[in-house]
């Protein structure tokens, strides 16, 4: 058929297709992908619509799940905080960096076993995830907790950050009463949070925060740790959330605690707001999310119940799966995997390397040899399993959640959990018992004695500090603080 196009236009068409094709080429060679880490803290593995919850309500969450990539298996490197934080930040496992317990832990003086003097802080030798993105071109911030250091040259603006808001020694928002810090509600009492008007809730203040810097820096590549304070205690939320869950308990539902209801809506509107900022700016096809948890949820005690993680066992401070279990996703919009679920098992350290790999940052080898982690790229183009056997903890410490000193491994569907206190081991199979209700360690010894000798022999590997026996042990006031 002939040309509907008169002759004489034809060359300014011709030219102008050109220039879109020549100006779209530069923007793809030239243009980077945005990432933002979203880390809860204390999310337990059950704590979310998509991941079985059947009363905290989460649709944004749900929505990014359905949009990218949720894990099954999704492990923290440690049942407490400031381990797992540190492992995403260097790609290596708490064992490795001798920094295997929250900053600063427990004291039992009078337990049975003396625990390690392990390092309470990042060390500034480690190449972290921030100083990658940062020397790649990316404007870097970290918004949220921290808790990786107790002094300042431990914070986030030392570890590669060009802007802190909010991180500091503290673990939970600062409470006060003789200062007037009152938690989750300003004033804050935090050194790098200027305080907002009277009883500003703090996830909503950082997420106002988080979208600022997305509108202030969408022009380049950033790179924005959102690590928030939620859901972790004290158990705090605006008092309309909390009465429209106190509304909806229903004793046949697994979750009953409203509070901690209203805290995981207010982290799921934080998550909302992020990523309707991303498509305000037009950014969301071209920024990496990664949502997750540090360890986790906290069950608590007594009368104090936070969160219930079954069918896991235990939970924050435990060493069984509800400790280490959390909820992860992973939306990477240029990889087509869109609705994916993946069951492999992973762990934290396999954020750094995924991460730049995803946005094309080369790591040098020397220091990718140093990292624990595994890229989940395989897994995501569905080429095969990452690149290891076996997936290791270590804590060689007490914690008032009930966790004992211990090691553990998981390779396959197998775990073995060492227990140092008792000198005992236990074996589950979690595809047949993924309450760890049916411990196998008598039944099937072979497989005991295999995985025994693989976790010690990793521990040797890493050079994991090992407790001691405790010449101040007294039994009867050993647990007095447990």
């Amino acid at each position: 058929m002939k040309s509907m196009i008169p002759q004489k236009h034809t060359f300014f068409i011709m030219l102008a297709v050109l220039m879109a094709g020549t100006l779209n080429a530069c923007k793809n060679e030239v243009g980077k992908p945005n990432v933002i880490v979203i880390l809860v803290d204390d999310l337990g593995a059950t704590d979310l619509g998509c991941y079985g919850s059947d009363f905290y309500q989460t649709p944004h969450i749900d929505q990014l799940a359905g949009e990218g990539v949720r894990f099954t298996n999704s492990y923290s490197s440690c049942t407490v905080c400031s381990p797992t934080r540190a492992s995403i930040m260097t790609g290596k496992y708490p064992a490795r960096q001798h920094l295997t317990d929250w900053i600063e832990g427990h004291k039992y003086p009078w337990a049975k076993l003396k625990v390690p003097d392990w390092q309470m802080y990042l060390d500034s030798a480690d190449h972290t995830l921030a100083e990658a993105f940062n020397n790649a071109g990316y404007f870097t911030a970290h918004v949220g907790k921290w808790h990786l250091g107790e002094l300042e040259k431990d914070w986030p603006e030392n570890h590669g950050f060009d802007i802190n808001i909010g991180g500091w020694a503290k673990g939970a928002p600062h409470r006060n009463k003789t200062k007037g810090y009152k938690g989750y509600f300003a004033p804050y009492g935090n050194p790098r949070l200027e305080d907002g008007p009277d009883d500003e809730y703090l996830t909503e203040r950082l997420t106002s925060e988080v979208c600022q810097l997305i509108d202030e820096k969408r022009n380049e590549p950033f790179f924005i740790n959102f690590w928030l304070y939620n859901v972790h205690t004290p158990l705090q939320a605006c008092e309309d959330k909390i009465e429209k869950y106190s509304a909806l308990i229903d004793s046949t539902k697994r979750h009953q605690n409203p509070v901690y209801a209203a805290m995981v809506e207010h982290t799921d509107e934080a998550v909302g707001k992020v990523i309707a900022k991303l498509k305000e700016e037009g950014l969301y096809e071209n920024t990496i999310i990664l949502f997750s948890s540090d360890n986790g949820g906290l069950i608590g005690r007594k009368k104090n119940k936070v969160t219930n993680n079954y069918p896991f066992r235990h939970g924050k401070g435990g060493m069984y799966e509800g400790g280490v279990r959390i909820p992860t996703i992973l939306y990477a919009p240029h990889n087509q995997s869109k609705g994916l679920v993946i069951d492999e098992a992973v762990v934290s350290t396999d954020y750094y390397p995924t991460l730049t790999q995803l946005a094309g940052i080369a790591i040098p080898d020397k220091q990718k040899s140093a990292m624990d982690g595994c890229s989940w790229l395989p897994l995501l183009n569905g080429e095969g399993t990452e690149d290891r056997d076996a997936i290791y903890w270590h804590y060689p410490h007490y914690h008032q959640e009930g966790a004992v000193p211990y090691s553990a491994i998981r390779m396959g569907d197998w775990k073995l959990i060492e227990n140092f206190e008792s000198g005992e081991s236990e074996l589950y199979n979690l595809k047949d018992d993924i309450s760890e209700t049916n411990n196998l360690i008598n039944s099937d010894t072979t497989k005991a004695q295999y995985l025994k000798d693989k976790l010690n022999d990793w521990r040797l590997s890493v050079n994991a500090q090992m407790p001691s026996v405790n010449p101040e042990y007294d039994k009867s006031r050993s647990k007095k603080k447990r």
